[in-house]
């Protein structure tokens, strides 16, 4: 069975500054399924995952409420789907190395699940929704807000919607963003891309995921043409 070294849950909470009072919850968020049956049938965290992806989604969407009270909902919608998309959790993961302190069966293990996307996107929901079970919603919420925001992740504004609409006038046409470079191994991609206009650079970005990357590259471009 492929466990982690021990003293690793000590370490993810290091990492993510907070401390379990129910160890267990942390140590079911931390394993999946096929080692659970190995086991001989441990809890293991599908459920948490349920649990977290709600918690997360209802953070972001307060948290945009809050923070645009002049804004549609449809602004809102699009804000929101932007900060909870998987590729989001996926960057997350990634940065916190969630793959290393997973509990996973032999076969999940040599088929590369440590370092499968969805796994990775999946035991954030549920390290979210054990957070909120042990102390509930304001460190899940707090958890969660300080990393988007230490991150610069928390979208001010949708570059890509804004440049669009100055593009589209003056040439009648939206920008396009191509992938010029991708740095790093398969489950740590840096992306870096290009907004262009008929050939013609407006600007270029990098982000852990294409559509990170299209933001910083129309933010790059809209403080050029300011």
């Amino acid at each position: 069975m492929a466990a982690p070294a021990e003293g690793g849950d000590e370490l993810l909470e290091k990492k993510i500054h907070f401390r379990f009072k129910d160890k267990a919850l942390l140590a079911e968020a931390l394993t999946h399924k096929s080692y659970a049956m190995e086991q001989g049938g441990m809890p293991f965290n599908e459920r948490l995952e349920f649990l977290g992806d709600s918690v997360f989604n209802t953070v972001i969407a307060a948290f945009l409420y809050g923070r645009y009270p002049d804004v549609d909902e449809g602004r809102l919608s699009k804000l929101k789907s932007q900060l909870v998309a998987r590729a989001s959790l996926l960057a997350w993961g990634r940065e916190l190395k969630i793959g290393q302190f997973l509990k996973l069966s032999d076969s999940e293990e040599m088929t590369g699940g440590r370092e499968r996307e969805s796994l990775t996107a999946n035991v954030m929901e549920a390290l979210i929704g054990a957070i909120f079970l042990d102390q509930g919603f304001e460190p899940a919420q707090k958890f969660i807000l300080s990393h988007y925001e230490k991150k610069k992740r928390i979208i001010e504004t949708d570059y890509k919607s804004k440049l669009q609409e100055m593009i589209q006038k003056k040439y009648k046409m939206p920008p396009a963003y191509m992938v010029v470079g991708e740095t790093g191994p398969d489950h740590d991609k840096t992306f870096e891309i290009e907004a262009r206009i008929k050939k013609k650079l407006l600007g270029k970005g990098e982000g852990k995921s294409k559509k990170e990357a299209e933001q910083d590259a129309a933010h790059a471009a809209l403080k050029k043409l300011r």
